[in-house]
């Protein structure tokens, strides 16, 4: 793991800013990032409504906390598991063959395809390098 901390800042950044920029483009227009959640056929209506309602602050407010090194051990780790189920999300809909538009950034349109699957590794590989560090940093903290 990186343990540079001007790196790290980078890291902690471009991590930020990606879930900003993601999120503020899906609260712009919430109906479409429920639609692009029901076209994955994973879940309900309802369901996918729901996502669309929260998941978009969610990434706003983990962007915010990474880059300001708030919470940074929750919110790191918070990004960590959202990308997580990201990945089993777009390989699944790879291995099923279905075409659609990822929904990452709003009406921004990407489909889901290996380079999708590339990108959601390295950013998760940046959040666990921020989550890792900010327990080095609060374990010498204590």
């Amino acid at each position: 793991m990186i343990r540079n901390k001007s790196i790290l800042w980078v890291f902690r950044f471009v991590v930020g800013g990606v879930f900003i920029w993601a999120g503020l483009l899906k609260i712009l227009d919430p109906l479409e990032f429920s639609q692009n959640i029901a076209n994955y056929h994973v879940f309900s209506r309802d369901l996918s409504f729901l996502t669309a309602l929260v998941l978009p602050w969610l990434e706003v407010l983990c962007g915010i906390l990474v880059i300001l090194g708030i919470f940074r051990p929750a919110s790191s780790l918070l990004l960590s598991g959202l990308l997580g189920v990201f990945l089993i999300l777009i390989t699944v809909t790879i291995f099923r063959g279905l075409d659609v538009d990822c929904g990452c950034f709003g009406s921004i349109g990407r489909h889901v395809d290996y380079r999708l699957l590339l990108t959601d590794i390295v950013l998760l590989y940046l959040t666990l390098n921020i989550f890792v560090s900010s327990l080095r940093s609060h374990s010498t903290a204590s």
